[in-house]
């Protein structure tokens, strides 16, 4: 009976450290952290590498453009693809320094995350919240920068167009994983939802940003 009794804590026991693992706390009760699959890690490098590319690249253009007035960045290709119009505008600096520079700052420590969760580390709540927070502000401020691209400056930079769509994936991917790992409260059918159809939300948002292009340059793009 004792054998018995002793045999199901054990296997409870195993059971609820297994349990605790997938959650990302210490079997034992102490927290370990939340760690990441594979999946998720590359998807920060490579999101992550694509925003700290647009920003180099057009920090090297606007180094040009200090230089000579007259530059003409190389992605200006059209009256609508116009990077130099872009570089150009009030918008580009808007905290009083060139935007790409915030992209210098922060895109590599996307990177780094994403880099320490392919070779296994585990952050603790406050670091999750905190990346949600920053990915939360760079697509925020990229939403604002695509509306004033549309319709206040009329033209749109490629360079800044690969930024956007990777601060777009990375926020829409920390916050998936924040939800299914319980940082994020979030009622048990969303959890479910964001699991089963994580791939909705950034195809719809980058799908809905590709339509607003579309339909605010019609008349450019069928002529």
């Amino acid at each position: 009976m004792a054998t018995a009794v002793a045999g199901r804590e054990s296997a409870g026991s195993e059971s609820n450290g297994r349990a605790a693992h997938a959650r990302g706390a210490d079997p034992e009760g102490g927290a370990a952290g939340y760690g990441g699959s594979r999946g998720f890690g590359a998807l920060l490098v490579v999101s992550g590498f694509m925003g700290l590319l647009a920003a180099w690249v057009i920090t090297l253009d606007e180094f040009k453009l200090l230089k000579d007035p007259a530059f003409t960045p190389g992605c200006s290709l059209n009256p609508v693809v116009s990077c130099g119009s872009v570089m150009k505008s009030a918008q580009a600096s808007v905290f009083g320094f060139p935007n790409p520079m915030l992209g210098l700052a922060t895109y590599p420590v996307v990177i780094a995350i994403g880099m320490g969760i392919l070779a296994g580390a585990r952050y603790g709540r406050w670091y999750w919240l905190g990346l949600q927070g920053g990915t939360l502000f760079g697509v925020g401020f990229c939403s604002w920068l695509q509306v004033q691209s549309l319709y206040d400056i009329n033209a749109l930079c490629l360079w800044c167009c690969l930024a956007w769509t990777g601060t777009t994936l990375m926020f829409c991917y920390v916050t998936v994983h924040n939800v299914r790992n319980r940082i994020i409260p979030a009622p048990a059918w969303l959890r479910s939802a964001l699991t089963e159809f994580h791939w909705m939300p950034p195809l719809l948002w980058l799908g809905g940003i590709g339509m607003l292009v579309l339909t605010r340059w019609w008349d450019f793009w069928t002529s």
